[in-house]
């Protein structure tokens, strides 16, 4: 029984991925590849601006460049792997790979929602209570964040890690998914997993629904405060970054939420591939452009960095 099991967790699984027919095959890798080179170069650039240019150094441009580190690691744990797969002609990916892709993806997600929640607070206070700014959001204060966001999402990703690996995986090992991921992999094991079903739902209520909850309620109190402002420039723009973080939150939120909080029997490949595309590669694309290159400061320290670079 020993060596079964021994067996069983050194084998490799398959990544069916999201390659069917040879044509789409060189045109979808085409597209993803571009896709991924653009989502590092724009978070990365973000992270530089934000680091070398001194008026980007507020509690809200620190959220940001915590939020573009977790979108190159999130983008990087899934990509590299279906590229090495396409030019290798090959799906598999060891047992050792899947555990690192599970691990770091809901590292990365769970602290993603903690941080886009600390990014509606700061909102909140800048908008709502712009005299207490300096002592409610403070270096301090956006620091602790951004380490809980990492901290909690590290604590909560061992724990379903461990518990998946774990499982016992009887029948095949083809995983219809681009990915490893927590649903999937609860498809091909063999035993009941009723009872860890139920704590993903509880940990989805932890990490998804009171997360998204403080950030409707954090928009609407800012809507509500811009609504009384006399400035209609000003009304414009904060509408603006409360429209485009929303979308962002549901195109994070909604697809997750849809994906971890239902029983596993209500999974389909086709529709389970098509919303974490969503999550995994399309928003950490959109995030720089969203949230900081439509942004004047973010504009005005590319502008900076480009003078030195011309005088140098």
């Amino acid at each position: 029984m020993m060596g079964l099991e021994n067996q069983t967790y050194s084998s490799d699984f398959i990544l069916m991925g999201l390659f069917f027919s040879s044509k789409t095959n060189l045109h979808f890798f085409s597209f993803i590849l571009i896709i991924f080179i653009m989502t590092v170069a724009q978070n990365t650039v973000m992270i530089l601006l934000i680091h070398r240019d001194p008026p980007l150094h507020t509690p809200m441009y620190f959220l940001l460049s915590h939020l573009s580190y977790m979108d190159i690691l999130h983008i990087s744990n899934i990509v590299p792997k279906m590229v090495t797969n396409f030019m290798l002609c090959s799906r598999t990916i060891s047992f050792a790979g899947c555990g690192s892709q599970i691990f770091l993806s809901i590292t990365l997600l769970g602290g993603e929602y903690l941080l886009l929640a600390a990014m509606s607070y700061d909102c909140y206070v800048a908008v709502c209570h712009p005299l207490r700014y300096p002592i409610l959001m403070n270096d301090y204060v956006s620091s602790l964040m951004a380490t809980g966001s990492w901290l909690v999402g590290t604590v909560n990703s061992i724990v379903h890690t461990a518990y998946t690996l774990h499982l016992p995986f009887c029948g095949s090992r083809a995983i219809d998914h681009f990915f490893c991921e927590v649903p999937v992999m609860l498809k091909l094991s063999c035993v009941d997993t009723t009872h860890y079903e139920r704590g993903v739902y509880v940990s989805g209520i932890i990490f998804l629904l009171i997360p998204f909850s403080l950030i409707f309620a954090s928009c609407v109190q800012v809507l509500l405060t811009v609504l009384q402002m006399k400035s209609s420039e000003a009304q414009k723009k904060l509408f603006s970054a409360c429209f485009f973080h929303m979308i962002v939150v549901i195109m994070y939120y909604g697809p997750f939420i849809f994906t971890y909080m239902r029983p596993k029997s209500y999974h389909t490949p086709g529709q389970d591939k098509f919303l974490a595309i969503f999550y995994t590669i399309v928003t950490p694309t959109l995030n720089p452009i969203i949230y900081s290159f439509r942004n004047k400061d973010v504009l005005g320290a590319m502008k900076n960095i480009n003078k030195v670079l011309i005088n140098f």
